[in-house]
């Protein structure tokens, strides 16, 4: 009985770490509880074991370098800095006025103001990385408004936490930094590789609101006109537009022939989003009003954000800064930007830094916990076992892919990200690379994946915000003044089925277009027109010298020139050419006449 115990101790340890996380105890403390409770396990059994456990009470010395692995990972220092950027955004009201203006440019249409959430979610998205500050932000501003205005409790609250769960895959998120970090990745490569399919969701959740609007028009309601208080104009946007994306194709036309030519579309963006905004800024200083009330204040609301994005992602994209190095400029970026709204204060920075420190803290401790438990768990061949068994499905890449898919979407009913990604992520790494999965693109399916675990009971943290900050009694509307029904939680939770329902399939759209993310490497090197020239002499010579040495036919020499000894053979013909004459690769790869077997050709060569 020991015996078999011993030689099943990776399962047993596996199967009692999901058991301590349902009976509710702390995920650092039940994985660090687990380490050291098998490690004393697994020594007293390893002579039972039959050389599966390799766990001896010296191992423990490793531990203290194990933590401070851990704590001196300078990739880790973004999850404060994005932390605190976000919160402070947050606190900022860019939120606020960014739903104020853009659900007023779109309200003339139906579920103008849905469309707007979504939106707004994905610009935050992209500004704070924060599911919970953009939820209950969103939930706080744009939920009374929808609901004064006629809109389904449940499109509307299923609009506002999909929005919000948007910061999950958007770059800067803090889970694509935590991913990296697990699969051993760059973090600048994972947000590359994120970026269409964040891009991609938002448009789906657009797709589904139009659908919606077109079967239930009366489920969102265009805004009356008296509650488009920025009036009209939206013509006049358009035009601000067309101008921005003629700067653009002049500035690109221009950069392409200067030594940023590189970097041409970037800069040349960053030039035009400048004019549009100095324009607009000029227009209403001037009282010139070339531009309707509506543009203005679309274009000044729109820009800020826009300009700490590019600060932030464009400058990691263009490898100028680290992520770390970006996040602390994003975070230097928000207490100017709240500076300038006169949103910042002592009290704001104070709220701030504690978040912060709270997440930073949690993170910490789970890393920790996560070490002991691996430092066990490896000792006794876990990551051997769970290798076996992965790597052994049916199906082969498109197989393991959709078991882990199903996998991670089961435990996220019971497990948020933080802990899916330091506890399940670390063990499919090595079954990925056996079965050549790129690791970015693996990462970006879990991280969609993992988008799941806010949107479903019953830890839905995304359901959970909203909740906390939904009317829960009736109350009167302050513009209205009529009574107003509340939000059931029923409503909640049947609201987000829709949106976990294109989240699933996004999962599958990554899978099957692993083009969406694989674009991070670059454009693939063609070698079709490849010429490499021989320097005169080295025909001879090298042969000669080859030829004399190993009994080696010269360079470009027929096979049996020279006798060669037995167990090396000749050189295939065409290897060489002529002193000083180009040699030719043909075209789709194989290179010098070598044969594909010997491993030089036949295999296409990409560049990053």
């Amino acid at each position: 009985m020991m015996e078999l115990i011993a030689q099943n101790m990776a399962p047993i340890m596996f199967v009692s770490l999901i058991v301590f996380l349902l009976l509710g105890y702390p995920v650092a403390f039940s994985l660090a509880a687990n380490g050291l409770v098998f490690f004393i396990i697994g020594v007293e059994l390893a002579p039972l074991s039959g050389g599966s456990i390799n766990l001896d009470w010296p191992l423990l010395n490793a531990m203290p370098e194990r933590f401070w692995g851990v704590l001196s990972n300078e990739t880790l220092l973004a999850i404060p800095f994005f932390t605190f950027m976000g919160i402070l955004l947050e606190k900022s009201g860019m939120a606020e006025d960014l739903l104020d203006t853009i659900g007023q440019l779109f309200g003339p249409i139906r579920g103008g103001l849905a469309y707007a959430v979504i939106l707004v979610g994905a610009l935050l998205a992209a500004t704070t990385g924060v599911v919970a500050a953009s939820v209950i932000a969103m939930g706080l501003i744009s939920l009374p408004i929808m609901l004064r205005y006629g809109y389904d409790r449940r499109i509307a609250s299923g609009v506002i936490a999909a929005s919000g769960t948007l910061a999950q895959i958007i770059p800067p998120s803090l889970v694509l930094i935590v991913l990296a970090d697990q699969l051993g990745r760059s973090v600048g490569d994972m947000y590359k590789g994120a970026m269409i399919p964040g891009l991609v969701l938002t448009g789906l959740y657009m797709v589904y609101v139009l659908v919606m609007s077109i079967l239930r028009p009366n489920s969102m309601p265009a805004l009356p006109k008296e509650a488009r208080t920025l009036g009209s104009g939206v013509m006049s946007f358009f035009v601000a537009m067309g101008l921005g994306i003629a700067v653009f194709v002049a500035a690109q036309h221009w950069l392409a022939g200067t030594g940023a030519a590189k970097n041409a579309g970037i800069l040349a963006a960053s030039i035009a989003v400048i004019f549009v905004y100095l324009m607009a800024l000029i227009d209403k200083a001037t009282g010139l009003n070339r531009m309707s009330h509506l543009t203005q204040q679309v274009i000044i609301v729109l820009i800020p954000p826009l300009a700490l994005i590019f600060l932030v992602l464009g400058t990691i994209f263009l490898g100028i800064a680290t992520p770390t190095e970006g996040g602390a400029m994003g975070a230097v970026g928000a207490l100017i930007l709240s500076a300038v709204k006169k949103r910042l204060s002592l009290e704001v920075v104070r709220e701030a830094l504690a978040a912060t420190t709270r997440l930073s803290a949690f993170v910490m401790f789970i890393l920790l916990g996560a070490r002991v438990f691996s430092l066990t768990f490896y000792g006794v061949n876990g990551h051997i076992w769970v290798e076996h068994l992965l790597v052994s499905l049916p199906g082969g890449e498109t197989g393991f892919l959709i078991f882990v898919s199903m996998l991670v979407f089961f435990l996220a009913f019971f497990l948020d990200f933080f802990e899916l990604a330091f506890i399940i992520v670390p063990l499919l790494v090595a079954p990925a690379e056996a079965l050549g999965i790129d690791l970015i693109w693996f990462g970006v399916i879990l991280g969609v994946n993992m988008q799941t675990s806010f949107m479903h009971p019953p830890f839905g943290f995304a359901l959970f915000f909203l909740r906390s900050v939904a009317p829960k009694v009736p109350f009167l509307d302050k513009v209205t003044g009529k009574l107003t029904e509340p939000v059931k939680t029923s409503q909640i939770y049947w609201g987000a089925v829709p949106f976990v329902c294109i989240q699933i399939v996004m999962i599958g759209v990554v899978i099957a277009f692993p083009q969406l993310v694989m674009h991070y490497k670059g454009k693939p090197v063609d070698v079709s027109h490849v010429t490499v020239t021989v320097p005169g002499g080295i025909g001879g010579g090298l042969g000669g010298g080859l030829g004399g040495g190993l009994g080696l036919p010269p360079i470009g020499a027929q096979p049996g020139a020279v006798p060669a000894p037995s167990g090396l053979g000749g050189l295939p013909p065409g290897l060489g050419a002529p002193a000083g004459q180009p040699v030719t690769p043909p075209a789709g790869g194989a290179s010098l006449g070598i044969p594909a077997p010997l491993g030089l050709g036949g295999a296409p060569i990409t560049g990053n």
